[in-house]
Formats: C-alpha cells, sequence, structure tokens
C-alpha cells in the first residue's frame, strides 16, 4: 500500500494535488492532513461524497512501504508506515533539498496541481464536474487567479483544460472569497493597527503582530492573504501569539524577496512567495526582532536607476519656441524634453509630445514652451530605486523623468516610461544573463584581456562609460572570439584616448567633428600592458578605435544620416537589428554588465534577423542588404515582419546612389559562403530592383563553385597579385548576363572604370577562347589572351566548362605566357636596323616561330630574323 500526503496546514493546491495523484495512481490512498484550511474544509464537507479522501481520524494502521508527497517535501509520521518507505515528490516549490534515494518531479510552475493535471490530460483518467472544479481551486488560490508573477503559461493551460471539463467558476469564486470568521475579523483588526512599514534596498515591507483572541482557532493566512490584498506591501510578515507558540505567516509579491528564508531560519517552510512557521518558548517581541535583523540579508537590492536609465539628455529652453521643440523631437523621436530655466539652467517642467502636437495643430508654434509644459521639477538620482521611479509616475504623470547626479546636479540623463515598462514586463522567454566577464577572460587571448582591463580603469578614473558594442558582442556571445578591440565611450572618446597616450605613449589620430580617436599600439606599449611576455605582437591588433557614443538621425530617406554625441541606450537605439544592439560594459566595476535594450539577446537564440525600427530600410535601404548578409553568414532567418518591411521598402533602393549599392555587393562577395547570399537577395527582390534583367544564374553559382578550389592552386592565386577576390566574384556575376545589362548594371553600380574594362574584358576573352578553332596553335592563343589583365585569366578559368579552351587557357597561363624569345631590340639595333614599327613585327614572327615549335635556338633565331628582314623592304639597315 502507499499513501498520498501533503502538508499541513493544506490549502487548495495541496488537497487538489492529493486527488490529481489518486486520479492517476487509483492504488494509492489521499490521506487529509490533520489540519486544513478553512475554506477548504467547507468545500470538502460539501462535496465529500463526491471525492476519495479518507479523514486521519478515520485511517486504520496498515504497512506503508511508499509515499507519494504532493504540493510538499517532508511528511508526519504516519501509522503503520515503515523505516524507510519509498518516497516520490511532486511540487512545484524549487527550492527542495533532495534526500539520497527519493524520487522528485520538481518543476517551476504556479501550482502543483498543474504538473498533475499535465499528466492527467495524457494519461486519460475522466473527471467528474466536481474534481475539475477543485483541481481549478488549486491552480487559482496558488496563483491568484493567474495573476501571481509565478503563474506561467503552463498554469493557464491547464485551467482552460478544466474548465473544458465541467469546472465550475461560481463554485471557485465562492471558495476563493471566503468571508473572515468574527474571531479572523478581531484579529484583522488588531494586525491593521499594529502595522508597521519598512523601506529595504527600495522595496516597501509590512510588518505585524498581534495577540490571538482567546478563542483563536481558525488559520490565519486567511487574514494575512486580506491584509496584503489591501496594503500591497513588497513583503508582510504577519506574527501572531497563540496559546503554544508564535505563528509566522508569511507573504511576497516582489521577486527580490524570498519570505521561505526567514520562516526556514525560524524552524519552518515554504516557497518565495509564501510560507509559514511556528515558534516556540520565543517571545512575539523576539520574534520581531529576528525578522528585521535578517530582512536586509533576505531582500535582493532592486535595480537602480543607474541600470535603465539613458545617460546624457536633450534639453530645451523654457523660451524656445515650440515649433523648434516640434522639430527636434521629429528629429530624435524623442516623447517629451526636461525644460530648464533660460536663466539659470534649473529644472521647471517637462515638454511632452501630446503637448506640442496639440499646441502645433493650434497654431500656437510661435509661443513659448513655457506655455504649455507640466510645469514643476520631479527628479531621481542614479542611486534610486525603479520602485521610486514607478511612484513618481503614478502620482506625477511625468513619462520622463530627469536624472540628477549624487549630487544633485544635472541633469546627466533621463529615465522614461518605455524603460521602466521594459525592466517590470521582461519578456519571460529572454535568456539567461551569460557571465560577461567570463566569456570575455575565456575568449579574449591574455594580451588583449588585459588591454580591455586597462582601458577599462581608465575611463572608470574619468567616469566615463566603456563598451564594446554591437557585432562584437554578437559574435562573442555566438561563440566567437573577437579580434579587434574597438570601444563605445559614453562622454569624450578623444580625452580617454588622450590619457591612454600621456600613460603609455604612442600615436593617436582623432576627429573632433565626431568625436573619434584611433590609439596606434607600438610593440612597447603592449609590453607596458601585458603581464606576459609569451606573445607575438604581429599576431595582435595594431591599434584600437574609440567612438564617442552618439545618436543619428536622418533629413530624408535614403540620405545619409546626421549624428551628434549621445548617451549608449541613444548609440544602440540608431543600429539596424536587434542583434547588433547588446553591449558590455568594461570600466571599472560595471565590467562584464551585459545591456540587452532591444531584445538582441533573444533574437541570437531563436536565430532571428529583426529590424530595430519600422522605418529603418526607408531611412537606409542598404540595411536591406546588410540583413540578408547577417542572415547568411550566421543561418539565421529574416524575422517575418521584417522580411515585410524589406518587401514593400525595396524601392527605396532607387534613390541610394550605386557606389553605396556596390559597396554592399562588395561585402556580401567577401563573405566566406558568397553563393547563398547572391542567391537570396534574388529571392527577396534586390537584383531586379537594380535592374529587371538582373539574376542570379546557375552558371554564376557553379563558376562560384570553382574559384576557391582555383585559388588554392598557386599558379592561378598569384594571378590576383595583392588583390582580393572580389572583383573575380562580381566579373562571374556579371557574365552570364547580356552585354547591354553588363553595361547598365555596371553605370547603376557606379563601377570604376578599371574594373568596367576587365569585367568586359573577361566576356570577350571568353568568347575568343571559344571561338579558336579546334586545332589552335600557341601562338593563335597567345595573341588572343596576351592583351588582357592577370585577373581576366582567373575569371575566364573559374567560367569556362569548354575543356579544349580551359586546356588552352591553362598552357597559356602555365606556359606560353612565359615563352620568350632570345633576341631582343637590342639585338636588333646591333644588326643594323633602326628603331620603329618593324621591331615589334619581327620580334612578334619570331615569338610566333618559338611559340609554335620551329624554333628552338638563338641560331635558329638569327636565322629566322635574316629571312623576315629580307621580306621587309619597309627596313632601312
Amino acid at each position: 500500500m502507499f499513501l498520498i500526503l501533503t502538508h499541513e496546514n493544506a490549502d487548495f493546491d495541496a488537497v487538489a494535488s492529493q486527488l490529481a495523484a489518486h486520479k492517476l495512481y487509483p492504488e494509492g490512498v489521499p490521506l487529509l492532513s490533520r489540519h486544513i484550511n478553512r475554506n477548504v474544509r467547507q468545500f470538502l464537507i460539501l462535496y465529500w461524497d463526491a471525492l476519495p479522501f479518507v479523514r486521519p481520524e478515520d485511517w486504520r494502521r496498515q504497512k506503508v512501504e511508499q509515499l507519494l508527497l504532493v504540493d510538499t517535501h517532508s511528511y508526519n509520521s504516519v501509522r503503520g508506515l515503515v523505516r524507510d518507505p519509498g518516497v516520490r515528490v511532486i511540487d512545484h516549490h524549487l527550492n527542495v533539498e533532495k534526500r539520497p534515494n527519493w524520487e522528485y518531479q520538481v518543476e517551476g510552475v504556479g501550482a502543483t496541481t498543474t504538473l498533475l493535471v499535465e499528466q492527467i490530460r495524457t494519461s486519460g483518467p475522466v473527471l467528474s464536474p466536481e474534481e475539475a472544479t477543485l483541481l481549478l481551486l488549486g491552480i487559482y488560490e496558488d496563483t491568484g487567479s493567474l495573476t501571481y508573477d509565478t503563474t506561467t503559461p503552463r498554469d493557464v493551460q491547464a485551467a482552460a483544460w478544466l474548465l473544458e471539463q465541467g469546472a465550475q467558476l461560481p463554485v471557485v469564486r465562492r471558495f476563493l472569497q471566503v468571508a473572515l470568521t468574527p474571531a479572523q475579523q478581531a484579529l484583522y483588526d488588531r494586525l491593521q493597527q499594529a502595522m508597521e512599514w519598512h523601506e529595504i534596498h527600495g522595496q516597501p515591507l509590512a510588518i505585524t503582530t498581534a495577540d490571538a483572541p482567546d478563542d483563536f482557532e481558525d488559520e490565519i493566512s486567511s487574514v494575512a492573504h486580506r491584509l496584503r490584498e489591501i496594503l500591497n506591501p513588497a513583503a508582510l510578515f504577519v506574527l501572531v501569539e497563540l496559546k503554544n507558540g508564535v505563528q509566522l505567516v508569511a507573504r511576497s509579491t516582489a521577486d527580490q524577496i524570498d519570505v521561505s528564508l526567514v520562516a526556514e531560519a525560524l524552524g519552518g517552510g515554504g516557497h518565495s512567495r509564501a510560507a509559514a512557521a511556528l515558534v516556540l518558548n520565543e517571545s512575539l517581541a523576539t520574534v520581531k526582532n529576528k525578522i528585521e535583523a535578517m530582512l536586509p540579508k533576505v531582500v535582493v537590492p532592486m535595480i537602480r536607476v543607474a541600470e535603465i536609465m539613458s545617460y546624457g539628455v536633450q534639453t530645451v529652453r523654457s523660451e524656445g519656441r515650440v515649433e523648434e521643440a516640434a522639430a527636434l523631437m521629429q528629429r530624435l523621436g524623442h516623447e517629451g524634453f526636461p525644460v530648464v530655466d533660460e536663466a539659470d539652467g534649473q529644472l521647471v517642467g517637462l515638454l511632452t509630445r501630446r503637448a506640442v502636437d496639440r499646441a502645433m495643430s493650434h497654431g500656437m508654434g510661435r509661443q513659448p514652451v513655457r506655455r504649455i509644459m507640466k510645469a514643476g521639477s520631479v527628479t531621481v538620482r542614479p542611486s534610486d530605486s525603479i520602485h521610486t521611479v514607478q511612484q513618481l509616475m503614478l502620482r506625477e504623470g511625468w513619462g520622463q523623468i530627469p536624472v540628477l547626479d549624487a549630487n544633485g546636479e544635472g541633469p546627466i540623463g533621463i529615465v522614461t516610461r518605455t524603460d521602466l515598462l521594459n525592466h517590470l514586463f521582461r519578456d519571460p522567454e529572454q535568456p539567461e544573463e551569460p557571465d560577461m566577464q567570463e566569456m570575455l577572460r575565456q575568449s579574449l587571448r591574455r594580451p588583449l584581456w588585459q588591454m580591455v582591463q586597462t582601458v577599462g580603469l581608465a575611463a572608470d578614473d574619468l567616469n566615463m562609460p566603456l563598451y564594446f558594442v554591437g557585432g562584437l558582442v554578437r559574435d562573442l556571445l555566438l561563440g566567437q572570439p573577437p579580434h579587434d578591440l574597438d570601444m563605445v565611450v559614453e562622454g569624450d572618446a578623444i580625452k580617454l584616448v588622450r590619457r591612454l597616450q600621456e600613460r603609455f605613449g604612442g600615436e593617436v589620430h582623432t576627429h573632433a567633428r565626431f568625436g573619434t580617436a584611433k590609439w596606434f599600439l607600438t610593440e612597447p606599449i603592449w609590453r607596458k600592458i601585458a603581464e606576459t611576455a609569451d606573445f607575438n605582437v604581429q599576431s595582435l591588433p595594431p591599434s584600437i578605435d574609440f567612438v564617442t557614443a552618439r545618436s543619428e538621425f536622418y533629413k530624408a530617406p535614403s540620405a545619409l544620416p546626421e549624428v551628434e554625441r549621445g548617451s549608449i541606450k541613444l548609440d544602440l537605439h540608431r543600429r539596424d537589428f536587434t542583434i547588433n544592439t547588446l553591449a558590455v560594459r568594461l570600466d571599472g566595476a560595471y565590467l562584464g554588465q551585459l545591456l540587452d535594450f532591444y531584445g538582441g539577446q533573444r533574437d541570437l537564440e531563436f536565430g532571428l534577423v529583426r529590424v530595430l525600427h519600422s522605418l529603418s530600410f526607408v531611412d537606409d535601404p542598404t540595411r536591406i542588404l546588410r540583413a540578408v548578409r547577417l542572415e547568411q553568414r550566421l543561418g539565421f532567418e529574416i524575422e517575418s515582419r521584417t522580411a515585410e518591411l524589406i518587401e514593400s521598402s525595396l524601392p527605396m533602393l532607387d534613390r541610394v546612389t550605386g557606389d553605396r549599392i556596390r559597396h554592399e555587393i562588395e561585402l556580401a562577395l567577401h563573405e566566406a559562403e558568397p553563393v547563398p547570399v547572391m542567391a537570396r537577395l534574388t529571392d527577396i527582390g534586390v537584383m531586379a530592383q537594380l535592374h529587371s534583367d538582373l539574376v542570379w544564374s546557375e552558371t554564376a553559382v557553379l563558376a562560384y563553385r570553382r574559384l576557391p578550389v582555383l585559388l588554392d592552386e598557386p599558379v592561378w592565386a598569384e594571378l590576383l597579385g595583392d588583390d582580393s577576390p572580389i572583383f573575380v566574384y562580381f566579373a562571374l556575376w556579371l557574365l552570364p548576363l547580356d552585354r547591354s545589362v553588363r553595361r547598365d548594371v555596371m553605370r547603376r553600380l557606379k563601377v570604376r572604370q578599371t574594373t568596367r574594362r576587365d569585367a568586359n574584358d573577361s566576356a570577350k576573352l571568353v568568347k575568343l577562347l571559344h571561338d579558336l578553332p579546334a586545332a589552335a596553335l600557341p601562338s593563335q592563343v597567345t595573341k588572343a589572351c596576351r592583351p588582357f589583365a592577370p585577373r581576366t585569366f582567373l575569371t575566364a578559368r573559374a567560367y569556362l566548362t569548354d575543356e579544349a579552351a580551359i586546356n588552352r587557357l591553362t598552357q597559356f597561363v602555365t606556359e606560353w605566357r612565359h615563352v620568350k624569345t632570345i633576341l631582343t631590340g637590342d639585338d636588333l639595333r646591333q644588326m643594323g636596323l633602326k628603331p620603329g614599327p618593324a621591331y615589334g613585327r619581327l620580334l612578334d614572327a619570331l615569338l610566333t616561330a618559338r611559340l609554335d615549335g620551329q624554333i628552338e635556338s638563338e641560331a635558329d633565331e638569327r636565322a629566322l630574323l635574316v629571312e623576315h628582314i629580307r621580306l621587309l623592304p619597309d627596313v632601312e639597315s
């Protein structure tokens, strides 16, 4: 025999879990606890005959060898229980200390009942309406009717299924809202009057104590529940002195407060949101003091303003015109600006987009800002909690609150309603934040890691936040170590680099207009910074680029952006795709902090290329090509809404200059696998947008596949010299096209003159090699090939499929182009021939004869030369 047990003071989740377990294991006996909450007891009295429970007083001693514990991981003694029974635990409390030889199913859902209902759904037991109602009560009570933060989609799905099985919501409402008894009401009044409030790490906590009425025998949890609903603290600790000790009932509504830690320290237990303990031989005051002493250790500090704010703030003058503010809002995309006094620069109000829009619609554009602003001075400090921000926004109605520095001066930044909402309502699928400091340490070679630490300390000394941003962070999270150390500075990048130059030396190039600086790293600099001499300087970056964080705006679609200094958040906001908006902070104590304002980490995990703004492709249509490049390089997928925006924005490519589009195509051809990039550009319509007859052909695909193989052979690779193979890929793309299409495409893309010439020459060479007769002599092949640039030979070889043409070109490249005559122009001069056009004809005749095997030695050349001179009457001697 085995029993199905739960905890004492059983609530609906506990008893419902016993029922669900019995449905799954009918041989198990659901033995009720000695103490059951009053609302549960009332339900059981009403529906007893429809339920399978056994009361403790009705239990007859039998040998019990197995236990199934639900909604708990401990049990009390039961008559007939063997010394070491087999135990299985099904629970939703994650802080379970597992015992050897016990079997556990512990999962983080809102109610244990949910775990068992999921099994019932798959295994098929039939539920009566009464049973379904009890199970729904179990889920609803422990999830606050599906409103607690611990509620998961699984709880909602289980509840929906129970409703389909006949669960009755009117009954659920009746037993979740049971009125307090007179004794409970009396206790409630005492506790409410004795309520004390504490604020710890920004969290409002309530503690209350009372002596129970003499005849009090009801549960205290219902009283605590009512107090929590009325007062809405982050955590509530109710202490009631009973005849047999002090009863603690604790409730939490915040992730940062785990009340089970307090209960466990006092000999009780529970989970993070609900816990209880009965303290013996201690006075009410003593227990209260113990709890107050524990609270600073139990409450995890809340997120502070500094962690969600945007540094740097754009203000407007109180006497400035509304129309000027409207233009600024349109340019920067902000929803509001702090307003400062014209005379002393002090904060005097807030200007919102709504107020500006209404004023402009009423023709008030030339009125001063002070006429339409929200007057007042509502501010926070970086050290304030987000709870403080939330309360200020609710009380004052300000959607953007300026942030002053620690001394109350500024503003130094702003925290917005969006910042707060993004934190409070984080995506539940957001991946767990990785240990970026450890990831950097493991990914960077030791000298690079030491350089990061050194620059980070210098930035910290100047109070300038320092970041790795964008693709470097993206690739780092994808397991690809960075090869450069380019950094973004929130403040003044040039000032930071000058500080590094003062300490370590090195040349610095700056661009004051954009706030950028390049620090050139010499071997002595690396030797000063690296703690080990075991490295090759040639393998380290020769420089680091430092960029001041900036924002940008577009005056017109497809135009180049205009930039101005801004915060790191604004800097990330101007980027193209969410997976490029990640940043890692590098200065001082913040080293390793990951910034993810726009869900980049989530999209990395799901393999999505998602555009950051709906007008992003209108602002810069070349981002369409970048989206495809990223998608194919990373093996990702363009997110569905982003794909729709791309399709609708394709016509905007017509406004983009050809050299910008050509640059993006060249980057695509520079990818390790250019074929899928070019194919995808065709699929989404980019090629057709550039020219109606521009295609990506199978002929080009095959040529692209051949090129890397050829480049592994030195004889073909040397034809490129120091050039990259980009030209060859570009020419191979265009070769299958008609000449007129090729010409139009190169004109649209503003292709350089030399590239146009060589691309056209590649087509000519391919045709010449095809058109040569089958018995063409080496001299004929050489004459056909000799006028062209070496890179056209490689292009033609990758393109050709005709074996005869391939053999001719191969022999020319490997042998015939290297054949030279022994005699030169100097020899002709020594023979008395005056320089002139005949020199070329004579030497060509010698080369032709040598290529075709008609002559071999110098004597042969001289004899043939004499014969040819005799045939040239115009040659003067």
